[in-house]
């Protein structure tokens, strides 16, 4: 092997000892891996649609990207100049099969990328209901600084940062912001939506198994975001209304007067439950943003 060579070939061979070995000492489980990428390995079926679409498309994308790679070194070894085997033909133009492949494969495959893309946008839409023979739960969702207010209003019940739900049933979140402009999201479940003030908009997702999950904000908002997170927790029926029982039970009120006094900014915000004293709580919010309209 040539010295100029030796180099690019020990790169090569140690990246390679390195990743066997980070395999080898990894379980074979996706457990590990789940923690740090939930997009992956979703728990709602909002989520799962999200993450069969992310993995279609690379899929497609590689049938191009793999053979380039792969003929970049095939040509690198044919037609280099050692070996003498290999072809050269300086006059070799205007090859029909050739032409056909590399605009024609990337044009069919940029048309699905883009149909497919443009149908499950439609079917993914976050304003869409989700099909399912349960009743949906509406929960609204306050970005505070730098905490989730969360009112339950046909429960009449609310919590901070903390945020429970029954498993396999639709949940039509209703998010605005009473603070500057925040984004709503748990991964496990299905992708962010902005949270603003004086607007609502509406996301619709479903829990397809129990248990915990993080739910943060997706978009810097000060010094407190790092702490602007909370629990989302997928449980069944009968401990989603022993919980909803407990929260109406609880000595914490929450009506207009004490929620203004909720509003100050503050971090690191414990999970707490309140008695929803005003199930139009969500409406005083967003509009007191409105400007009174102006008499002629």
């Amino acid at each position: 092997m040539k010295k100029a060579r030796q180099p690019v070939f020990y790169l090569l061979f140690f990246s390679g000892l390195i990743f066997i070995l980070f395999l080898i000492m990894q379980p074979l489980s996706v457990i590990h891996f789940r923690d740090y990428i939930t997009v992956i390995f979703p728990e709602g079926i909002v989520g799962t649609d999200e993450r069969n679409l992310l993995l279609i498309i690379q899929a497609l994308m590689l049938v191009i990207v793999l053979p380039v790679y792969i003929l970049t070194f095939v040509f690198s070894w044919k037609y280099n100049a050692n070996n003498p085997k290999g072809s050269y033909d300086p006059d070799l133009v205007d090859n029909t099969a050739a032409e056909f492949i590399w605009w024609g494969v990337p044009l069919i495959l940029t048309a699905i990328v883009s149909v497919l893309t443009w149908v499950k946008t439609h079917q993914l839409d976050p304003f869409k209901p989700l099909e399912s023979d349960r009743k949906p739960l509406t929960v609204q969702v306050i970005a505070l600084q730098w905490k989730w207010l969360f009112l339950y209003p046909e429960q009449q019940v609310a919590s901070l940062n903390f945020l429970q739900i029954p498993v396999d049933t639709p949940i039509r979140f209703e998010i605005t912001a009473d603070a500057p402009m925040n984004s709503f999201w748990i991964p496990d479940l299905g992708g962010q939506i902005y949270a603003m003030p004086k607007m609502k908009t509406i996301l619709n997702l479903m829990a397809s198994n129990t248990g915990d999950f993080r739910g943060s904000s997706a978009n810097i908002s000060g010094e407190g975001f790092a702490s602007m997170h909370f629990i989302t927790r997928s449980s069944t029926d009968e401990d989603f209304q022993k919980w909803i029982t407990e929260a109406k039970e609880s000595s914490q009120k929450l009506d207009f007067k004490s929620y203004n006094q909720l509003t100050s900014p503050s971090q690191g915000n414990p999970a707490t439950t309140y008695s929803l004293q005003d199930t139009h709580l969500f409406e005083q919010i967003i509009n007191k943003y409105m400007h009174p309209i102006a008499k002629e």
